[in-house]
Formats: C-alpha cells, structure tokens, sequence
C-alpha cells in the first residue's frame, strides 16, 4: 500500500496528501480529515524515513536523564512523551546514569539519529560538551546548566524556594540540629541544593556547629549510608533534609535500623515529590518538584525553537513548595529541657 492508493480513496492529488502527512499548514482541515480517514480506513502507515527525507526533518526528539531506576525520571519522560505524540513526534530516550563521559555517548546517538532537538534534563556535561553542541546549531533545552543563545534555552528550577520553606518549618517545630544529605557533588543541581540549604539554615539563626552536611548518591543505598554517618554523631541531628526522595527513603530504613522512629525520634523531609513518596511508612514529607511541568516545558521550548517560532533561546521558570505529611513533627524535649 502506497500513498498513491489514499489519494485515489481521498479523491485528492499526491501532494495534497503528502502536504496533510507532513502536518503542513496549508492544508485546509475539511481536507486533512478527507485524508486522515482513507489513511484509517486503508489502515496505511506513512514511512517515516520517506517522510523525513521530504521534510527534512526526523520527527524526533531526543531525551536526555539520569537515572531511569529513579521514578523522578519516568515520570518526566512520560510528561514529554505524552507531548511529543500529541505534536507528531518520537522520543529517543537516553540514561547517562549520572555519569559525564556516558553524556557523551548519549549526545552522540541523538547526533548519529538526526533528532531534530534535544532536552538534556541531567546536569552532568562538561563545558567542552556544551560547545559541541552550541557549534552544531541543534536545537537544545538544558536543565539548569545553559547559557541562553540562538537555538538553546534553559529551565531553571527554584530549589531555594521549595529549601527555605523546608528549612523555616523545621525550624518552627524547634529544631536546633539539622543536617543536611546532599546528591553527588559532582553536579551541578546538587550543589545547588546544598548551597540553598546552608544559606537557609544560616539566615534561620542555625550555628555551624549545629548543621550536619554529608554527601549521599541520589540512591537509596547512598541515603542509609549517609544518615548511618550522621546516626554516628556525638550529637545527631533531631531533623534530616535531602536531597532527593530515594536519599530520604534510605535515611528512613537507616534510622528505624538503629530502633528509632520518625517522626518522634528525627524529623525526614525529601524532594521531588515522587509518586511512592506518599506511601512510604510514614508518609514523606517532601518538597515538590513537578516532572510533568518539567517534561512539558521542555518539549515545548524545543517545538517552538524548531518550528521557527522562536529561535533566541528562552530562560524557563519552574517553581518547588514543600509538601507536608508526616514524617517531621516538633522537636522531643527532655526534661532538662534540652534536645536529645
């Protein structure tokens, strides 16, 4: 079956059925529905490699994570995804797991796929990276880690807001030692994170010697490891912030290890908001971060950019806001008056 065979169903010419397949404006919509329904009723699917040498285009969109095991990401890919097909296109995913030279190797199958954009939601690329691809003239959506120009935009995500509430309400349940268990240093998100936690804990009137900051993996096993060093303390902390929901979930096994329990013995509060956080024992209280915000805003900064209706890059504004459940409660005083 050919496109020849719709046109004589449509009663239409070959082009005016190639012009509805490659989704061009011209086509006026009485006339796109004519095709559309020979299309079904032949049950003809178009070939898209045909289609792409025509248009010039592949149709694809290439879609860069971290850590497909993380639930963050596939929740973000479905977000884009349900995006992409909503507008005609295909998604090539790619997980680097968090792993700069693996980036690189992403990046290069999207090149070999002749992907018409990519969105790069991952923050470990290295500056020669970003040239490359800024010299191929590709469009791009990075997360965080962009410098606008023709053809690149940039989401940065509020971690500081979401923070600072995260902080101001530990705080207000009494907590005077706090710590803090961040992702891989290496990243650029990560770091972020950490340095809003400290400014936040400092501008709350918490000392030095009353803040705990370790360094976690984003990974569950990296999160028990990092809260059985702060356990380890003289003095441990009465409240634990991380940097993301799977670190949180490790810190709650590594504490209810040791006999204690949340939230009457040490305060958790995550981020991201992933789905299992709401059925963890007891339920987290995190600080949200909206993947389908995320995956939306980032398929459409690339459709935009290559359907010409914006080629100066874009700086994107995605937001966070602490969500309470339960897993922080106020402060266990002794009665000498004092934390434990």
């Amino acid at each position: 079956m050919n496109i020849k065979e719709v046109a004589a169903r449509a009663r239409l010419s070959t082009a005016t059925v190639s012009r509805t397949i490659n989704q061009s404006e011209l086509v006026r919509p009485r006339t796109a529905e004519k095709v559309q329904r020979a299309i079904r009723e032949l049950g003809y699917y178009p070939n898209t490699q045909a289609r792409a040498l025509v248009s010039g285009r592949s149709q694809m969109f290439g879609l860069i994570i971290s850590d497909i095991v993380n639930p963050f990401f596939p929740e973000l890919v479905k977000s884009f995804e349900f995006a992409a097909i909503h507008r005609g296109y295909e998604v090539i995913v790619a997980n680097t797991d968090y792993n700069s030279e693996r980036m690189g190797g992403c990046v290069r199958r999207m090149i070999e796929r002749k992907v018409d954009g990519v969105a790069i939601m991952t923050s470990e690329i290295d500056r020669h990276l970003l040239d490359e691809l800024s010299d191929r003239r590709l469009p791009i959506v990075f997360l965080d880690v962009g410098k606008l120009k023709p053809l690149i935009s940039n989401i940065r995500v509020d971690y500081a807001k979401g923070i600072r509430e995260a902080v101001q309400h530990i705080v207000s349940l009494g907590h005077q030692r706090i710590g803090f268990i961040s992702g891989p240093l290496a990243l650029k998100s990560a770091r972020t994170r950490r340095s809003a936690f400290l400014k936040c804990i400092a501008a709350c009137g918490i000392g030095e010697r009353q803040r705990s900051v370790v360094e976690g993996d984003h990974k569950i096993g990296g999160g028990d490891m990092a809260m059985t060093e702060l356990l380890s303390l003289p003095k441990p902390p009465t409240a634990v912030l991380t940097s993301n929901d799977l670190t949180a979930i490790g810190a709650l096994r590594a504490i209810t290890r040791v006999g204690l329990r949340v939230p009457n013995d040490i305060s958790v509060v995550g981020f991201d908001d992933i789905e299992l956080s709401q059925f963890t024992q007891p339920p987290l209280t995190t600080i949200r971060l909206s993947r389908d915000e995320l995956g939306r805003k980032a398929f459409d900064a690339l459709y935009e950019t290559v359907e010409g209706q914006r080629r100066q890059g874009q700086e994107i504004k995605v937001s966070t806001g602490l969500i309470l459940r339960e897993t922080t409660a106020a402060v266990k005083v002794m009665s000498s008056g004092q934390a434990p």
